[in-house]
């Protein structure tokens, strides 16, 4: 009840204060503030969140159309699948909801963190199954998803290794402030 409580006084702020692209663009520590809050309010390691954002590679106000009839919006790619859920966890409607996963950066990693661990909390703490289950319960696309997450990962830790930094986007660069543990 008390997630909920903070989700919905989230959503009203985020709503209040939205910020466009070009705001985000030059604005890396709200990037990181957003991913950080959303890590901590869902339990979730932050880097998890930046990872899944790389692989999902969604832009903000941008929607993407898929072979079901879905789209995956903004930066998370929340499945419109979810709107109903995501609508009724911040009180909200679906339209208000769609508009703000589209257009609010922040609004979108909320949601997808809170997607993310209604995943984790489902699998009985199976991490990795929980992450694949955000992207589909369907083992093949779960599978394949998870593939996306490992290269990514090992992309980053090579980078790491060899001490060279990551193209500098605005989400690899709060990624790059960002505690790895929240």
């Amino acid at each position: 009840m008390k997630a909920a409580l903070v989700a919905g006084a989230l959503f009203a702020a985020l709503l209040a204060g939205r910020a466009n692209a070009v705001e985000l663009a030059i604005n890396p520590a709200m990037i990181r503030g957003c991913i950080t809050a959303a890590a901590k309010v869902h339990r979730l390691p932050p880097a998890v969140l930046v990872i899944l954002l790389d692989v999902e590679d969604g832009r903000l106000g941008h929607v993407n159309d898929n072979t079901n009839g879905t789209v995956d919006i903004g930066p998370m790619q929340v499945n419109t699948v979810n709107l109903p859920a995501v609508a009724a966890h911040w009180h909200a409607t679906i339209g208000d909801t769609f508009e703000a996963l589209r257009d609010d950066f922040c609004a979108n990693v909320e949601a997808g963190a809170w997607l993310l661990r209604r995943c984790l909390d489902a699998t009985d703490g199976h991490f990795w199954e929980g992450v694949g289950d955000y992207h589909s319960d369907t083992p093949v696309y779960r599978t394949r998803y998870l593939w996306q997450v490992l290269q990514e990962v090992r992309r980053l830790r090579a980078l790491v290794e060899a001490g060279t930094a990551p193209p500098r986007s605005p989400m690899r660069q709060a990624a790059a402030a960002t505690p790895a543990g929240g």
